[in-house]
Parts: C-alpha cells; structure tokens; sequence
C-alpha cells in the first residue's frame, strides 16, 4: 500500500480541514506537524511515495530528493514552488502536482494576505506586539503610534495583493505610490496609485510595504542604499518574500534608529531560528509566516491535494508542473 505524507501540518489541521478518506481508504497517511530539517527528513521520508507540501515550509533540494528512493510524487500549492529542485525531480522520474488556482474554490479566499499584510502594518505602527509584551509583563502604555491619515503608502509591487492593499490605504486616508520594474504609470492610476521611480518611493512614503514576486531579479532588491533613503520615522512592511530584503542591511537600520520599525512576516531562513537577532528587536513586530494561513485558505489547498493524491492513486495524474518526469515516473512504478 502506498504511502503519503502531509508535511509542516503546525497547526494540526490538515485532517479536519479536508476530507482524505479518499486518500485514507488507498494508503497510509501520516501527518508532520513540525518542521524536517533535511538530515531528518532524509530519514524520515525514506518510505514514502508522496509528500504533500505546504507552501514553502518545507525545502526539497536535490541533495534531499536523491535520498527518498521511494518518492513518485509531491504535490505543491501554487505552479511553483522556489526551494523545490524541479530538474531533480524530473530527472529523478518525481512528478509534481500542482495547485489549481482557478477553482472556485480559490475564488472567496485570494484576499487572505492582503487582509493580514494590512494588519500587520497597523499593528507595527501603533507597537501593539510591544505594548502587548509590556501588559503581560505588568506595564502599561510606553510608546507612541503613527496615525495612518494623510500619510503616504509606498508599494512596491502593485499586483493582486499589492492592488488590493492600495485599496485598503484610500479607506484610510494615505495617498499610495507604487513602484515595480514593468509597472506603468497608467496600471498604477487605475487603482488609485501614483507610478514613482524606485528611489522617490522610499524617500517619499511613511510606511513601505513589499508585494514583489521572489525572483533572482527581486532578491536583495531592498538593501542599504534604500533603507538609507527612508525617513527615520517610516516603517517597512514585508509579507512577501524574506529575501527580498537584505536581512543584515535591514537589522543595521533598526538597531541603529534608521527607520522606525518593521513588520515582518516572511524570513531569509524559515522557521526563524530560536536565537535570531530579529526576536530581540523592540521596534519590530514579528510573525511566522501567518499572511495565507485561514481556515478557509487550507481547505482550499487540501482539498487541490487530496485531488491531486486520489489521481495519482487512479493511476492519472493531473496538473503535473513536470509532464517530461512521466517516463521516468513509469519506470520508478514497474
């Protein structure tokens, strides 16, 4: 009987939040509900057939996939994902399924990080993690907010979570500039942005927050010279990608004053190790890695894998991201 697993279940949802009996009545499937760094996973996935990921929570590089001889599938969410080694996989004959967006399915759940980029930028303003921390601790009121009101959103990427976030800032009263490399000018009015040049953005806005694609062109695209341009009360918001900022660059502003704070959702390394310098920062607000996770967001995406499973097991795969691995993948099965 084959064998599936779920990977970085944290929450412990998986199993509620889909139903896999069609999946439960062919194989056996058992749940991770922590973390595999790779020495471990190496071991611990060695009998497995399938391996359902989540997003990028878990790092599949050749050095991995050519451990994992029984491996025959692995089912991503989105077309994609950046820490698979895809031509591993098609050479070692793993197919990959992906997720299909285009789902109904999808339809009601696509403004879940733009919701939660919002409110991670209102609760790094106004310090409500570090005033929380000072209530535990027996405190009261230390610190003093932004109010967001004729202030200025620079964004940098304007596409479906950066759009919708723009939208978010003219309910609020803040004027919205936008800059990314193939925006224009005519995109960005469409949605109640002004198209600026890269510098003016970090020069001009209070409160920058990052929507770009991970990509070897965006990687370390906020660095020192940037952070250098931002008034020393502006803020950097970044639920995108963790490096797209340089981390050390980023870490020198804070603690040096340089700008005022950060919202941070996304890291360079994740989960963010226990002794990371960013947990010691007072002027910056932290999450791990929260801006997809809903209810509704999981089902959608268990329920693309528990599709993707059940088709394998059928003996036809669906939305394979890497058709040309199917020869191999024949042979693995004989």
């Amino acid at each position: 009987m084959p064998q599936v697993a779920i990977l970085d279940d944290y929450a412990g949802v998986a199993l509620r939040l889909a139903d896999w009996s069609p999946v439960q009545t062919r194989s056996r499937l058992t749940v991770f509900d922590r973390h595999l760094a790779e020495e471990e996973a190496a071991d611990a996935l060695r009998p497995f057939d399938v391996i359902c990921t989540l997003r990028e929570r878990m790092a599949l590089p050749r050095t991995l996939l050519e451990r994992l001889p029984n491996l025959k599938l692995i089912t991503i969410v989105g077309r994609n994902l950046p820490n698979l080694d895809m031509a591993a996989a098609t050479e070692l004959g793993i197919l990959v399924a992906h997720t299909d967006f285009a789902h109904p399915r999808f339809r009601s759940v696509h403004d879940a990080t733009p919701e939660f980029a919002w409110g991670l930028l209102i609760a790094t303003v106004r310090n409500l993690a570090e005033e929380h921390r000072r209530m535990r601790d027996g405190g009261w009121q230390s610190t003093t907010g932004l109010t967001l009101s004729g202030k200025t959103l620079g964004l940098l990427g304007l596409g479906r979570v950066g759009q919708r976030m723009a939208e978010y800032a003219k309910v609020f009263g803040m004027d919205v500039i936008a800059w990314s490399q193939n925006l224009t000018a005519d995109a960005a009015a469409a949605v109640g942005a002004r198209r600026v040049e890269k510098a003016t953005l970090f020069e001009q806005a209070d409160v920058v927050s990052i929507h770009v694609v991970l990509s070897e062109r965006s990687r370390g695209l906020v660095g020192e010279p940037e952070l250098a341009l931002m008034k020393s009360h502006a803020y950097l918001i970044n639920t995108s990608r963790g490096p797209i900022v340089d981390e050390a660059a980023l870490l020198n502003a804070l603690r040096s004053g340089r700008i005022a704070g950060a919202g941070l959702d996304v890291y360079d390394v994740e989960p963010l190790p226990p002794d990371h310098p960013l947990r010691l920062l007072p002027n910056v607000t932290l999450s791990p890695h929260l801006g997809y996770v809903t209810r509704e967001m999981l089902s959608a995406f268990y329920a693309d894998t528990v599709e993707a499973v059940s088709a394998w097991l059928d003996g036809t795969p669906t939305r394979i991201a890497n058709p040309e691995a199917s020869d191999q993948a024949r042979l693995r099965l004989q």
